[in-house]
This record gives C-alpha cells, sequence and structure tokens, in this order.
C-alpha cells in the first residue's frame, strides 16, 4: 500500500515538474507573441466594465469596444510621451553630468590611490581592459538592442488588435473555458473565472493608482528640497516600484547615484534616500492594504521568487506580470482539491493578521458591513 501511495506521489510530482518545464519553456520561447497577448489581457479586463456600460446603453458593440480601446491607447501614449519628453531633458544636460562624473571620479581615484596603495596608473589600467572588454562585446549589444526595438514595435502593433479581439470575443473565450471542463466542473471554472477577473482587475487598477500617489508624493519632496531633476526621478522610482521589493531597491540606488553625479552637495544624497525611504513606508502600511485592496495575498519570498523567475523568461515585462500570473495560479490552485498545498505555500497569513489589526481596514470593513442591506 505504501509502495502505491509512493508511486503514485512520484508520478504527480513528475508530471508536475514537466508540467512547469513545459510552461516556463513556452513562454520564454514565444515571449515576443505571449507577453504582449498578457498586457492585452490585462488592458481587456481594466477597459471590459466600460465597455459593458457602453453596450448597456444601446451603443453598437463595435463602437462599444472601439472607443474604450483608442482612449486607452491615447493615455498610454500620453504617459509614454511625457516618460520621454523627461528622459530627453535629462539627456541634455549629459555633458555637464560627464563632466561633474569625471571629477568624482578623479576623487575616487586618490580615495583608491591612499587606502589601498593602487596608483593611478593601475587604476587606468584596469579600466582600460574593462573598456576593452565592452567594445569586444558592442556588436552583441547593438545586436540585443535591435531585437529590443523589434520586439516593442511588435509589441504596439499586436497590442490594440490583441486587447480589441478579446474584447469582441469574450463571450466565446469564456464559453470555450467552461466547455473544456465536464460538466460537473461547470459551476467551479465560473467561479474560477470571475474570481479572477476580480482579483486581476482590483490588482491593477489599484497599482495604477499607487503608482500615482507614489509618483506624486516622490515629486513633491523631491521639489521642496530642490533635488535636481524631480520630475525624472519620482517618475522612475514610481515606475519600479511596480516591480516589488526589487524595484524600490534598484530606483533608490539610481536616485542616489544621479544625485551624487548632479548635485554640488552631498546632503542632497541623504535627502533623497530619506524621500524615498519615506514613501516606502506610507506605500507599504497605508496604499498597499487601501488601495490594492486585501485580496492578493501572496508572501514575500513568492513575490521575490515569482518576480525574479519573470524577468529571467521574458525580462521586465515578465517582472511586472509575475504578481498577476502568482495571483491567478493561487486562486486555481485553491479550488483544485490536489493543488491546495501549493496555494497555502504562495498565501500570506501575516497579511491578515496585519489588516486585522490595522484600524484602518478595520474602519472600512465596518463601514461595508454597515453599508449591506
Amino acid at each position: 500500500m505504501n509502495g502505491a501511495n509512493s508511486s503514485s506521489f512520484s508520478a504527480r510530482l513528475c508530471f508536475s515538474l514537466v508540467s512547469i518545464a513545459l510552461i516556463a519553456m513556452t513562454i520564454y520561447l514565444g515571449r515576443s507573441i505571449l507577453i504582449p497577448l498578457f498586457f492585452s489581457i490585462l488592458l481587456a479586463l481594466i477597459l471590459s466594465p466600460i465597455t459593458n456600460f457602453l453596450i448597456r446603453k444601446e451603443m453598437p458593440r463595435f463602437l462599444a469596444i472601439l472607443v474604450p480601446v483608442v482612449l486607452g491607447l491615447v493615455i498610454i501614449g500620453s504617459l509614454l510621451y511625457f516618460l520621454s519628453f523627461q528622459v530627453s531633458n535629462f539627456f541634455n544636460d549629459m555633458p555637464a553630468l560627464e563632466k561633474r562624473f569625471n571629477e568624482l571620479l578623479v576623487i575616487a581615484q586618490k580615495w583608491v590611490n591612499e587606502t589601498f596603495q593602487i596608483t593611478f596608473w593601475q587604476q587606468d589600467q584596469y579600466m582600460s581592459e574593462a573598456a576593452e572588454k565592452m567594445k569586444d562585446s558592442g556588436p552583441q549589444l547593438l545586436q540585443q538592442t535591435f531585437i529590443t526595438v523589434t520586439e516593442i514595435i511588435s509589441y504596439f502593433i499586436l497590442f490594440p488588435f490583441y486587447t480589441f479581439l478579446i474584447l469582441y470575443h469574450k463571450s466565446t473565450i469564456k464559453k470555450f473555458l467552461v466547455e473544456i471542463f465536464t460538466r460537473s466542473e461547470e459551476d467551479r471554472v465560473v467561479d474560477v473565472l470571475h474570481e479572477s477577473q476580480s482579483i486581476i482587475l482590483q490588482y491593477v487598477t489599484g497599482l495604477l493608482i499607487e503608482l500615482s500617489i507614489v509618483f506624486s508624493l516622490n515629486a513633491t519632496g523631491f521639489l521642496i528640497f530642490g533635488i535636481e531633476y524631480p520630475i525624472f526621478l519620482a517618475l522612475i522610482a514610481a515606475l519600479l516600484n511596480i516591480v516589488p521589493y526589487i524595484g524600490m531597491l534598484v530606483a533608490t540606488i539610481f536616485c542616489i547615484l544621479i544625485t551624487l553625479v548632479s548635485s554640488e552637495s552631498i546632503q542632497d544624497i541623504f535627502i533623497v534616500a530619506a524621500v524615498l525611504g519615506g514613501v516606502q513606508i506610507i506605500d507599504n502600511n497605508i496604499l498597499m492594504p487601501l488601495v490594492v485592496g486585501n485580496k492578493i495575498r501572496i508572501n514575500a519570498l513568492a513575490i521575490i521568487i515569482g518576480v525574479m523567475i519573470g524577468g529571467a523568461l521574458a525580462g521586465v515585462p515578465g517582472m511586472f506580470l509575475a504578481i498577476p500570473g502568482i495571483a491567478l495560479m493561487k486562486v486555481i490552485f485553491e479550488r483544485v482539491e490536489n493543488l491546495k498545498p501549493w496555494a497555502t505555500l504562495l498565501g500570506d497569513e501575516t497579511t491578515v493578521e496585519m489588516e486585522q489589526k490595522n484600524p484602518i481596514k478595520k474602519a472600512i470593513i465596518r463601514l461595508k458591513k454597515k453599508s449591506k442591506p
């Protein structure tokens, strides 16, 4: 009997590992097609309530889908234009920044010479060898850049078509997902679809609101203390904050380095770190629970591993899509008996305990209960 159970467990484990490997390989090899498709699904989920509202107002179905899609693309295009404008302003000052960087490099070389007894000639030799290696990898870097630009162009071409067609064939897709399972599983499949849509919609819309608030707080702090490039640094920090834990660390290092090069005062570095740290505390303790919501309860370890795997498989877009993907898997795991241990592994019991102790969260729960008939 024990041998049969052991054999059954080994078979399930092998099947799970093979399935994970096939899914990972599919995402890695087909990322140029799948990534814009996944982003289109997210945008379609955001626009779906607007489309349903317009259809209820008896607008033709084609226009009820086309108008929100065009509006969404205009908003995304405006944000990208604003980002490119800030980046171009930053690069316009590149000669002055390069001069300041060279001054700091001389100071650093003097410190290395005095501390480690490494001569200036040796340091120049090390930097020349590093530059030579970068020069050798130049063609590969150019080729990779060309591939990246080509993928971005393909994203912008496929993105609106995917979004429109997903919204247009939404009922067909839902019917397909229901019919591929047995009749006894139909209610469970419908439940999973509704909860998945609710969770992802809440996460994405909440994330956009959180991004706007974090950007406003960062920009306000930088402007008050007179930090150079306040809008650019605030925007970069807000965008990187989308990637949990890792993004904020990278944003802090990036902003400190830019401030080090662009500012004459060493005090500005500590101000930038303090502003970003203060905003992060507000974000973690107030914005995330209130704006993003409490439905996505995933522990930090699962988030970090998921983000790293997403980045390895699909780059920065994969890192952004990691959390919605993990949340979707958790919903599915909770509904399948054999996969419930995996849902437990992804879950975060500390989040629930913190929310129960949070006075703001308690007040919101009480208001919701009073509002119910």
